[in-house]
């Protein structure tokens, strides 16, 4: 049997779900499992948590937890990475400086002010891991990351960590759900190629029982009673470009510079009803609760009932899915980040695109999309450029380049004049002083900047639709719901999923 370790396997739920998909494939009932974290106290209480799943499963797996990451890593043939580098309080001045230049960002975590930054965190940590890897994991290790800036660390870890690396995102599923449900259909009588980049991946085609979709789609999200509300942008987008993008309202407002550009605007395009259709700060917010209730609430954990390893209960990630595949041959088709190298011929071969790909035996091999609609690839090459700028600027530890990602990410672009793009990087480095060694430098002339140059202007603000972080006291009102949040803060997914 095959070692399978997890990095930041302290995450709220995420973890748990995947081992559950994992120990749902009978075959994996005698592989390996280590969880590797730097915060002892998730890493315990998750541990503690799967083990009792996967005892009250009858197997007779021990997972090996351990802060000791080579250690964890040692042998390993597949490797899930789900760290988030400086956590929630490096994730709060992502949201919070920004606000301060009219930067208005509901996740901040692919692209924009925040998700460059969560970038600059990240890339130094994803290049130790490699290091890692080469040195101690299966000489074939494949890692699998599912942490963000998806398309910025995948890129990084093929590129000049060394480690084959593929990116794993759920957005497609979700959107193949939507676009079935405006049709009254069901998910797997709907057929879907999405290609792109991660979070501005293109439903290109849409077929039922042959026929093409694609023409139809507009008005039938428009006449929907529920997306026509909550998914103005994606509509719009559908409208402007002739296609379905496949993340979130909230999410994709953030990448584009036309939605959250003005803040007396910003309502008019999302709904408050869910986090993800575009709060601001949103999931900032609901990871905050779903820490705060993790902590809280673990001892009912314990109390409920295991998880149960079948396939009826397995979740939609494809993690699982792809291991089956090449342990076992059994054909798995998904869409996954991973180098162009042609793969789709008007993006740039080194950039990381989202795609249809095919695994079994022989590996992960991804099909040939061709040329992506001109408009829909005119977006994506946007935020190409953002993300070279951004990882060069995080491997060398070049400031300029940073700004220069900043300039030209859209949303920043549209809100910010130079000056105040060039003002903001240095508030953002110096508040991330911590968890940027290799801007040492930089941070320390942006201090002396800070110090001796008059400030320009900037603006105390919640955002245009910033919600109240709710207490312990107010989320046990609802249990049942801020459970359900704690899950979806961290990525956990219920819905089945197949091979095909």
């Amino acid at each position: 049997m095959f070692k399978v370790t997890f990095i930041g396997a302290g995450s709220i739920g995420f973890t748990r779900a995947l081992v559950q998909d994992l120990l749902s494939v009978p075959e994996f009932n005698k592989i390996e499992l280590a969880f590797t974290d730097i915060n002892q106290q998730n890493l315990d209480m998750v541990t503690e948590l799967c083990q009792r799943d996967i005892t009250e499963n009858n197997l007779k797996i021990t997972i090996q937890s351990t802060t000791d990451r080579r250690e964890a890593l040692k042998g390993a043939k597949y490797v899930f990475n789900v760290i988030r580098v400086g956590g929630l309080e490096a994730f709060e001045t992502d949201i919070s400086i920004p606000l301060e230049y009219g930067v208005d960002q509901c996740v901040g975590d692919t692209l924009c002010a925040g998700g460059i930054m969560y970038g600059q965190r990240g890339i130094p940590v994803m290049l130790s891991i490699c290091e890692d890897i080469k040195e101690v994991a299966h000489e074939d290790c494949l890692l699998l990351n599912y942490a963000n800036p998806m398309a910025m660390l995948t890129w990084i870890c093929n590129e000049v960590g060394g480690v084959n690396t593929i990116g794993l995102c759920h957005g497609v599923q979700g959107g193949h759900k939507q676009i079935a449900d405006v049709f009254g259909l069901e998910k797997q009588e709907v057929d879907i190629v999405c290609a792109g980049i991660n979070h501005q991946t293109w439903y290109i085609q849409i077929k039922h029982k042959g026929e093409d979709l694609t023409g139809k789609l507009l008005e039938a999200f428009e006449t929907h009673k529920e997306y026509s509300q909550t998914e103005k942008v994606r509509i719009d987008m559908l409208k402007r470009f002739g296609y379905y993008s496949t993340e979130s309202n909230g999410h994709l407002s953030e990448y584009v510079p036309w939605y959250r550009k003005r803040e007396n605007e910003i309502k008019d395009w999302i709904d408050l009803g869910s986090w993800i259709n575009g709060e601001t700060g949103g999931y900032l917010r609901v990871c905050t609760e779903g820490r705060n209730w993790f902590m809280d609430d673990f001892p009912n954990w314990l109390k409920d009932p295991a998880l149960k390893y079948t396939e009826e209960e397995r979740g939609e990630e494809h993690g699982s899915y792809i291991l089956e595949a090449l342990e076992t041959g059994r054909v798995y088709r998904g869409h996954f980040n991973t180098i162009n190298q042609g793969t789709i011929r008007n993006l740039p071969a080194d950039a990381v695109i989202e795609a249809p790909g095919y695994v079994d035996r022989n590996g992960i091999n991804m099909t040939q999309v061709g040329d992506l609609p001109l408009g829909c690839a005119a977006v994506c090459q946007v935020s190409i450029s953002v993300q070279r700028l951004a990882v060069q600027a995080a491997i060398t530890g070049d400031d300029q380049l940073l700004r220069q990602a900043f300039m030209m990410d859209p949303l920043v672009g549209a809100v910010c004049t130079p000056p105040e793009i060039w003002q903001m990087v240095d508030d953002m480095l110096i508040a991330g002083e911590r968890w940027l060694p290799q801007y040492a430098t930089s941070i320390k002339d942006a201090k002396v900047r800070k110090e001796t140059e008059p400030r320009l202007s900037t603006k105390k603000s919640e955002g245009a639709a910033r919600l109240h972080v709710r207490s312990l006291e107010e989320m046990k009102q609802n249990a049942e719901e801020a459970r359900k949040n704690a899950q979806e803060a961290d990525k956990a997914k219920d819905r089945p999923a197949s091979t095909s």
